[in-house]
């Protein structure tokens, strides 16, 4: 049943179990897991049915330190929450992901990659994708590894029929939870906003906040604040450790073959590194996302290295008549480490129509992230060099140590952390059932328990944590 107001869903008398509060890509999975299971639950969705900047306000806030995004842009606040502007790019978090890093502190995580792989197939049924294939090794420190582009799946349009369907389930449109009541071992209840005016309280036996890597973070922030610790009563890492993925062009490179490698529709081939050579350099993860270019392209390049780099040039001339078929341009998507200072806080002065504080984001990529993206370009340029493949030229800011571009993608709208997973409190926000430390009956789905961000997107890991933390509560709650 999907209901447009809160006035509505109170008068079909709906008695929900469970509170799930977004209806993103987690939010909804859970949902349809426990609803499965005959559990009745209500899913809280802020925004309408559709795109509305009325809504998109409520997102307002600033960053401190880097250059972001707006944060009233990087995210959606309608059915289906961010999966609307999702470019549908699939890939699970690495094993190594999970692993901890010696060179970089507070990583790996109280779970493995093995404890999410019995979900992939039906992620896989979720959002539309194939089985992934295996990693190919190029050498001792790359390896091609596959991304799968989706058909883009939006959670609201894709899954409005059976949630309206569903005598389980409950959507209900233009609600917000502004915050959370609890008395240190429970949540009590739900203070609601629905349809410009607030609308009360509301209770349910179980709560799980699904609203997004940075509004799970905001919501706990203020309900413990208004509680007194009563809703995270071990609040030492709430809202820190936030991370995104830099994405910046990192240079080009001249291949001997271009059928070499893999490419997917779009002619294009994703590499990594191996964990043997993230330990050697000490880096993180990262992506090189190699996107062709056309053949007029190869000529201009090679004129432009001819001063700069003759050696490079005299390769590439020598096979202009051999095999030479195109040039490509590097984009390289990086793991970011986490920080305790990347956080996000409340806004001392700046409050949201319903009385809310905004987000102030603290967020500023460390000196291992610039030397990941060096060292990484590093890695693939020597490999391809090795095995005779391609050369690859480094964009002069990266290898000049400049200043990071203002007129490039930035980063890649990937928010995760901030109610982190983990067994010590005192650096973590939930445990490894993404159950809030020292709380009976508050959960939270979604990117914010990330422990690391990996260098792949994270809807397809999102998705995998929702459907094992339904199961999970599932087999735990009783009707």
């Amino acid at each position: 049943m999907i209901f447009d107001s809160y006035e509505a869903f109170r008068a079909a008398n709906f008695t929900a179990k469970v509170c799930i509060l977004g209806s993103g890509p987690a939010g909804t999975t859970i949902a349809r897991k426990l609803g499965a299971a005959g559990i009745p639950v209500v899913v809280l969705e802020a925004g309408s049915r559709e795109f509305s900047d009325e809504s998109q306000e409520f997102y307002r806030g600033t960053t401190v330190g880097d250059l972001y995004f707006d944060l009233d842009v990087t995210r959606l606040r309608f059915m289906g929450g961010s999966s609307n502007h999702w470019a549908g790019w699939c890939r699970v978090l690495d094993k190594q992901d999970f692993e901890p890093k010696a060179w970089a502190p507070d990583t790996g995580w109280p779970i493995s990659r093995a404890d999410i792989e019995p979900y992939l197939p039906e992620v896989h049924d979720i959002l539309e994708i194939p089985d992934f294939r295996p990693d190919v090794p190029i050498s001792d420190d790359i390896r091609w590894i596959q991304l799968i582009k989706s058909p883009a799946v939006r959670f609201g349009e894709k899954f409005a029929g059976e949630l309206n369907a569903s005598k389980n389930i409950a959507v209900v449109l233009n609600t917000y939870a502004t915050e959370l009541a609890g008395d240190g071992k429970r949540v009590t209840g739900a203070r609601l906003w629905s349809n410009g005016q607030d609308a009360g309280a509301f209770s349910a036996d179980y709560f799980i906040t699904c609203t997004g890597g940075l509004e799970n973070s905001r919501l706990l922030l203020w309900s413990n604040q208004r509680s007194n610790g009563g809703v995270v009563p071990n609040a030492t890492a709430l809202g820190r450790y936030w991370m995104e993925h830099p994405t910046f062009e990192g240079g080009n490179a001249i291949l001997a073959d271009y059928g070499e490698f893999e490419v997917d529709a779009d002619n294009e081939a994703f590499f990594s590194p191996t964990l043997a050579a993230m330990e050697r350099l000490q880096i993180m993860n990262f992506g090189i996302r190699l996107i062709e270019t056309p053949y007029p392209h190869v000529k201009r390049l090679i004129a432009d290295l001819a001063c700069t780099a003759p050696d490079m040039a005299e390769w590439m001339s020598s096979r202009l008549s051999q095999n030479l078929r195109c040039a490509a341009q590097l984009y390289v998507a990086w793991e970011q480490a986490p920080l305790a200072s990347n956080q996000i806080e409340l806004s001392k002065t700046n409050v949201d129509h319903a009385g809310v504080p905004r987000i102030e984001l603290h967020w500023k990529k460390s000196e291992l992230e610039r030397r990941t993206l060096l060292e990484g370009l590093r890695l693939f340029g020597t490999t391809l060099a090795q095995k005779n493949l391609g050369r690859v030229r480094i964009a002069d800011w990266i290898g000049n140590g400049g200043d990071y571009p203002t007129n490039e993608e930035t980063a890649g709208h990937h928010h995760m952390g901030g109610t982190r997973m983990g067994t010590d409190v005192t650096r973590s926000v939930v445990d490894v059932n993404c159950k809030v430390h020292g709380m009976d009956n508050l959960y939270v789905g979604g990117s914010s328990v990330f422990c690391t961000s990996g260098e792949c997107n994270p809807t397809t890991t999102i998705t995998a944590l929702a459907c094992r933390l339904g199961d999970h509560l599932g087999k735990m709650i009783t009707v």
